[in-house]
């Protein structure tokens, strides 16, 4: 098989519809659209979520608490978490991303106090809980809050 005797598959390609080039061509005169209506004009669409002048579904439905639009959300790491790291190493955001641990730093790293953790480690971080910094420093670790 060379390129040049490359073709696509029987019934794969058709042709552009070419509309509005006269009564024979069988899309001459309404181009295809019908007679009248808001569909056969130009610009004759609606717009996303429109139910013909019913009230749409989107305003039918209750709307409910408050949204913060300044909101930061951390990416969050547990305790049990740290244990995979060496005894006396240092714990940075980098090496949780590094590690895995973290996919997205999002607005920063928070360390929460889910399970125990059984290595002294020095650990930085954007936030943590204070049971969190309680738990590292009961192992002998230290948490800086960065």
């Amino acid at each position: 098989m060379k390129l040049n005797e490359l073709k696509p598959n029987e019934g794969s390609r058709r042709n552009r519809k070419r509309v509005g080039r006269g009564t024979s061509s069988g899309y001459g005169k309404t181009a295809g659209r019908g007679q009248k209506g808001q569909l056969a004009r130009t610009g004759g669409k609606t717009r996303l979520g429109f139910e013909g002048g019913q009230m749409p579904l989107f305003r039918r439905m209750p709307k409910r608490g408050f949204k913060n639009v300044n909101r930061k959300e951390y990416a969050i790491i547990n305790l049990n978490d740290l244990n995979r790291f060496d005894d006396g190493s240092e714990v940075t955001i980098d090496t949780l991303k590094s590690s895995g641990l973290v996919k997205k730093e999002l607005a920063g790293v928070k360390l929460l106090a889910n399970g125990e953790l059984k290595v002294k480690l020095t650990v930085k971080v954007n936030k943590a809980s204070e049971a969190a910094k309680k738990a590292v420093e009961a192992a002998g670790g230290t948490v800086e809050v960065i």
